[in-house]
């Protein structure tokens, strides 16, 4: 009971910490507001689970084995993090995006996806497997059990952004005013690749 009250603490301190999952979903809840939003929070929430339970099984010692394969990972999620940081950078009011047809919210796959560049979610899930794996010594049912945890857990962290987001899109009212914000969101989401990019 106390590993699992541990393990929960974990999921929702790992999964409420700005991040650039959280960065992402705030940026995208004030552009588009909270129902656009939905898909990718939930893109978040069955993706980062899913990936926790393939790192669980064994997918995480392909990196101790390969660490190339680790390396190109990590240079495909910074170009791809960098990608998406110009998008938000882009992004103005939501009728204006719309006329453009420059921008659009993340769909289920796209925000899923994701998560496997996102250096915190790699981090996070290893961190996870390694502290809360094998305790019991059921590797198999543990895993499962880490894994709807964070489940359970993100979608309502994550959720939490994206409300707090489709707020503070309901007080923008300039073009000016949201591409001041998006920018903001991306310069913070290039921010969180610094400790990725420095790691050795």
């Amino acid at each position: 009971m106390s590993g699992l009250l541990g393990l929960v603490l974990f999921a929702l301190s790992m999964s409420a910490t700005p991040g650039p999952n959280n960065v992402m979903v705030t940026s995208s809840g004030a552009t588009y507001g909270f129902r656009r939003t939905l898909p990718h929070v939930l893109g978040i929430s069955v993706g980062f689970p899913v990936m926790v339970l393939l790192v669980g099984l064994g997918l995480g010692s392909v990196f101790v084995a390969y660490p190339v394969v680790h390396k190109a990972l990590k240079i495909v999620g910074v170009a791809y993090m960098l990608w998406l940081a110009a998008r938000i950078a882009m992004a103005g009011r939501p009728e204006v995006n719309a006329a453009n047809g420059r921008a659009r919210p993340l769909t289920f796959f796209e925000a899923a996806a994701f998560q496997w560049v996102n250096p915190k979610a790699w981090i996070i899930a290893v961190a996870a497997v390694a502290t809360y794996a094998g305790l019991a010594g059921n590797l198999w049912v543990e895993t499962v059990m880490i894994a709807g945890v964070f489940m359970f857990v993100t979608l309502p962290a994550v959720s939490g952004w994206a409300m707090i987001g489709s707020g503070v899109g309901a007080v923008l009212s300039t073009d000016r005013q949201f591409r001041l914000f998006n920018g903001a969101m991306a310069a913070l989401l290039i921010l969180s690749l610094v400790p990725m990019i420095w790691e050795r």
